[in-house]
């Protein structure tokens, strides 16, 4: 018998992790069952500072990830962690090893730890990872660090989930001359050099700083540009220079000056209202989001017969471009759907 939507709200909202764990399996199912349970839990959203953790693979975002939750459990808070792992285009299946690399924080009952797979998702990210988040938000974690599937420079989407997003870093993996053109470092508000205990992590750290010069936004080294008061030097048209760390993720060298600078930017966005700017923009890219899916469930379902194998067997025969099959075919949709209305009118 599939879970009560209801119930199993009610039960996570009282701390029951099991309740919660099946209420994230529902929610990644997209089931009507899943947008009952997401409606019921939103009013209860919109409290947890949301951090995203992107970078190459190999940078040592998970360890990054790990030591930051345990930072923020010293704190007295709690944290969740959604780490997304890529999934097989053969099976759709992944390995979801975070929770190996996190070992640390599993037994901690301040810490819960999600692994879910992309399917196949651009961007870095699940498609039901903002859902997620706000079922996590909804049942009252401090925090809540998203760690991307690590593909690169593609990892823009967490950019529309994160308050905060992190850009990880490491000496030795081409990211020198990757760096200068590498649009991922658009969205950073923080940029860490891991690894900085191996050879190349001053040239890495001066690449950096190279690519933010080109580009003329403003960046800083934390060791070497901010004085000892603890002044940040002067600032972007949008109010904010981004940091660049060097960390040691596996030993927890750095993380605490990480999460001070989260905090601080957490300071600013408040302060300056671009905190809830970055809430309306989070809510129409989740709207928009479901809205394409909406559409194209209902207009796949909608199908007679053979109909969707008929349009393949018209793009396989070279008779329509893709982008005049799509756009005649939501064309003809939606003259279908006014029909249909008028039809109910009269």
């Amino acid at each position: 018998m599939p879970p009560n939507p209801a119930d199993l709200v009610a039960q996570a909202l009282t701390g029951n992790r099991l309740a919660l764990a099946r209420l994230l399996t529902l929610v990644e199912s997209q089931t009507d069952s899943a947008i009952e349970a997401l409606n019921l839990i939103f009013p209860a959203t919109g409290n947890a500072h949301r951090v995203g953790i992107t970078g190459a693979p190999g940078t040592g975002k998970s360890s990054l990830t790990n030591k930051l939750a345990q930072t923020v459990r010293r704190r007295g808070e709690t944290a969740a962690i959604l780490a997304v792992d890529p999934s097989s285009p053969f099976t759709g299946g992944a390995i979801l090893g975070d929770r190996i690399r996190m070992r640390e924080c599993a037994g901690d009952p301040g810490v819960f730890i999600r692994s879910m797979a992309s399917r196949g998702a651009l961007g870095g990210l699940s498609l039901t990872t903002n859902a997620a988040a706000e079922v996590l938000d909804g049942v009252g974690f401090d925090w809540i660090l998203v760690e991307t599937v690590g593909t690169g420079q593609a990892e823009v989407e967490i950019a529309s989930l994160a308050h905060t997003v992190i850009v990880v870093e490491a000496p030795g993996l081409g990211d020198e001359i990757q760096a200068i053109k590498a649009g991922i470092l658009e969205i950073a508000d923080l940029i860490l050099v891991n690894k900085a205990d191996q050879p190349g992590a001053l040239r890495t750290e001066s690449a950096l700083m190279a690519a933010f010069h080109a580009a003329e936004r403003p960046a800083y080294r934390h060791h070497s540009d901010i004085d000892q008061s603890g002044i940040i030097p002067p600032t972007s048209k949008d109010g904010w220079s981004i940091p660049i760390l060097r960390t040691n993720a596996i030993d927890g060298e750095g993380v605490d000056a990480v999460l001070a600078r989260v905090l601080e930017h957490r300071t600013f966005l408040q302060e300056s209202g671009q905190w809830q700017a970055k809430e309306t923009q989070r809510m129409q890219h989740a709207f928009e989001q479901s809205l394409r899916h909406a559409l194209y469930t209902a207009w796949h379902d909608a199908l007679p017969g053979d109909a969707y194998d008929d349009l393949l067997r018209q793009l396989n025969n070279r008779a329509i471009s893709p982008q005049q099959l799509a756009r005649q075919t939501v064309q003809a949709w939606l003259t279908g759907s006014k029909s249909e209305s008028n039809r109910h009118i009269s």
